[in-house]
């Protein structure tokens, strides 16, 4: 007889799977939502789904790798506060992608050859403005 533990009770949808970096963006946006630093615990109550305590834990910590978030100590556990937002987030998985490639100018030639017209104008316009303004430039290393 076929182990049928995995398999969906007839007339139950399967549980759907979120895509790579969809539940830190969720996580992100209930740390962005909060009054204040929040505990593991009150994210994971409003977060959409049946989510474990350990799951959220481990996001947070993803998140606290990549300076997404900060963290500081409440008694024996942590509050966790926002430190970027979704566009934040994204742009900190970009940049640790390109620091990953051995040819970074091969990648972004190829990135910048794939870009739609108005993306390419957008990303003028903002390198533009960086060169314009120094200091910005010194406050994005």
């Amino acid at each position: 007889m076929a182990d049928q533990r995995h398999a969906p009770a007839s007339g139950d949808a399967p549980a759907r799977r979120r895509g790579q970096g969809e539940l830190e963006a969720q996580v992100l946006a209930v740390l962005q939502q909060a009054p204040g630093p929040a505990s593991a615990g009150w994210v994971q109550e409003r977060l959409e789904g049946d989510l474990a305590y350990t799951t959220v834990m481990t996001i947070l910590s993803r998140l606290h790798a990549k300076n997404a978030v900060s963290r500081s100590r409440s008694g024996r556990s942590y509050l966790w506060q926002a430190s970027a937002d979704a566009a934040g987030l994204a742009a900190l998985r970009m940049r640790r992608m390109l620091d990953g490639e051995a040819d970074r100018d091969a990648v972004l030639a190829s990135f910048v050859s794939a870009l739609l017209p108005h993306d390419e104008e957008l990303l003028r316009a903002l390198l533009d403005a960086a060169s314009a303004d120094p200091a910005a430039a010194d406050r994005e290393s």
